[in-house]
């Protein structure tokens, strides 16, 4: 996968700032999925992770570790792909 031009590598470091919360599990598991899928992340990926990232840090979490679906607000196919990739990582 090759990344697209519009995401910067400075729109990435900002993101990777921005994905620092205040629940050790999350640091880690965004962490983990920005070390290993950053560099390919597409427009799309990234405006679903900002989406991701607007939610308190312990329904982040729930949704992270699969003990909740996201709700009807946020049920969108990009935003499942992205949650699976960071499961998956």
């Amino acid at each position: 996968m090759t990344a697209d031009p519009a995401v910067s590598d400075a729109d990435r470091r900002r993101l990777r700032w921005r994905a620092r919360r205040g629940l050790l599990e999350n640091d880690l598991l965004l962490g983990r999925f920005l070390d290993r899928y950053g560099a390919g992340l597409q427009v799309a990926d990234v405006a679903a992770l900002k989406q991701l990232l607007e939610l308190p840090d312990n329904d982040l979490l729930d949704l992270l570790l699969s003990r909740k679906e996201p709700a009807p607000e946020l049920d969108t196919i990009p935003l499942r792909e992205l949650l699976a990739r960071i499961r998956s990582a």
